[in-house]
């Protein structure tokens, strides 16, 4: 199990159990008040009967007035309406609970989103998911009419011509997952130089890559032919359904090493560097 699916995993357990315990907490101090007010009005209750009886100051008064002022018997009293329980237990501090309880439930239901759609590999879109380059086609007509490699913003790549007699070569050297693009005449180069991470641009006259920070060189393919870079231009996944070509921009596989030259290309014009 990856730390992806692990992480995927705990953090919804985490969010639910604070929630929970959280939520247990809230109600008992609730709870807890409006036991001790209620145990507080008995008390005081208990000591007013202790101090004066109702029903002696009652019959004292009707003696007293009885000669002189006839007394109307009065109709008992309504018992009053018994109360909503949580009515009487809603006070200005269960309020302040119930309030931060809402604001962290959101808090937490928008990291756990967050969190989400960060480990969610189908929820990525943009750079770091698979990038619609356009038509096959269309693409090498580019490429053949201007004499440089196809630039697909969105994925941040230069999509140059692989050569049909270098597969041979290719086989011994690059990851798998680039022939689908290369038995289709194409390959898919990050546009980041490897040494300290320049944008590497398209030199017309050479017909190489070459960057401008610190003069490394690469070759139409992308395989190193000078500078101080460690290796050579990374690359991406080539996918191609029908006429479609998309580029996987999730899967960045490291350039060739130093020293390979499939193509044998060299240099056909002043360098631009």
């Amino acid at each position: 199990m990856t730390a992806g699916t692990v992480l995927l995993i705990a953090i919804p357990v985490l969010v639910v159990l604070a929630i929970v315990a959280f939520v247990t907490t809230s109600r008992r101090r609730d709870g807890q008040i409006v036991s001790d007010l209620s145990r507080e009005t008995k008390r005081a209750d208990r000591s007013e009967s202790d101090v004066v009886d109702a029903a002696d100051v009652e019959a004292e008064a009707k003696e007293r007035y009885s000669e002189t002022t006839p007394v109307e018997e009065s109709a008992p009293a309504a018992a009053p309406a018994p109360r909503d329980p949580e009515e009487v237990g809603f006070t200005r501090r269960s309020l302040l609970n119930r309030g931060i309880l809402a604001s962290f439930t959101v808090a937490m239901s928008g990291f756990a989103t967050a969190s989400l759609a960060f480990c969610w590999p189908g929820a990525a879109t943009g750079f770091g998911a698979k990038i619609a380059a356009g038509k096959l086609g269309d693409i090498l007509d580019y490429i053949k009419a201007n004499k440089a490699p196809y630039y697909v913003p969105e994925a941040r790549s230069w999509v140059a011509p692989y050569p049909e007699e270098a597969l041979g070569k290719a086989k011994g050297v690059y990851d798998d997952r680039l022939f689908d693009g290369y038995e289709a005449g194409i390959v898919a180069l990050f546009q980041t130089c490897p040494h300290l991470g320049c944008r590497v641009p398209w030199c017309p006259s050479s017909q190489w890559f070459e960057c401008p920070c610190h003069g490394s060189k690469y070759n139409r393919v992308g395989e190193k032919r000078g500078g101080p870079a460690p290796r050579g231009m990374d690359r991406f996944p080539v996918e191609i359904a029908g006429e479609k070509v998309s580029i996987d921009t999730g899967q960045r596989i490291p350039g060739p090493a130093i020293g390979v030259n499939t193509t044998g290309q060299e240099p056909e014009g002043p360098h631009c560097v």
